[in-house]
């Protein structure tokens, strides 16, 4: 097989994180060839992700994916929606699966990753109202997956500290406040994990999670 036909071949998966002002994208072949980029883009951001999407994959074209990653949330409600939508329209647009991860599990996940001994990781950020988003994983290195012990949710500040405190088990608290897109990577490896155990999500299942409406009710 020549070196091009090679490359045209090879099949690549892209994730974007939109959770944010900030755009992340990845694109991995998981052999070897993997690249991210952030840009901070504020409230430009819906207008802009198309353009730096076409830039951003370049070699690769749109036929070289085989799978979409996306950060369904929570996070910002315009950033989430407008990240979901693109995934969503790339996949059935393609015909190829979209995995909708959790940006909470992804920052667990970028945390495990750096974690020489604790497994159980507490994940916290803020929602509106004087809410927290939180969510409990659990890294297991046997089988090299990521457990959902507590599942993504709103809570107040008192819940969320009763619900630690009655764990029974060591955790590591961290706080998802900045920073975020940088996480991209994680949900494209998480979407990975999930892609060779033979998942194939249909474009229609990536929902996004806002945990509140975005205006009181």
């Amino acid at each position: 097989m020549t070196t091009e036909l090679k490359h045209l071949t090879t099949k690549y998966a892209l994730a974007l994180h939109t959770t944010t002002p900030e755009l992340g994208l990845a694109i991995s072949n998981f052999s070897g060839d993997t690249r991210s980029q952030i840009w901070n883009l504020g409230r430009d951001l819906s207008s802009l992700v198309h353009q730096y999407l076409i830039e951003f994959i370049k070699p690769q074209t749109w036929e070289n994916l085989s799978f979409i990653a996306v950060a369904k949330g929570p996070g910002g409600f315009t950033g989430t929606r407008i990240g979901v939508v693109t995934a969503r329209t790339l996949g059935q647009q393609l015909d190829i699966p979209v995995f909708a991860i959790s940006t909470l599990a992804a920052v667990a996940w970028s945390e495990a990753s750096k974690s020489q001994n604790l497994t159980t990781f507490a994940v916290e950020m803020p929602a509106q109202r004087g809410q927290i988003f939180a969510a409990i994983y659990q890294f297991e290195p046997d089988n090299y997956k990521l457990k959902v012990c507590l599942s993504d949710r709103v809570l107040t500040p008192e819940a969320w500290q009763e619900t630690l405190g009655n764990w029974n088990t060591n955790y590591q608290l961290i706080q998802a406040q900045s920073g975020l897109a940088a996480t991209v990577t994680s949900i494209l490896e998480l979407a990975n994990l999930d892609w060779q155990e033979g998942k194939f999500p249909n474009w229609s299942e990536a929902l996004p999670y806002y945990g509140q409406h975005p205006v009181e009710v």
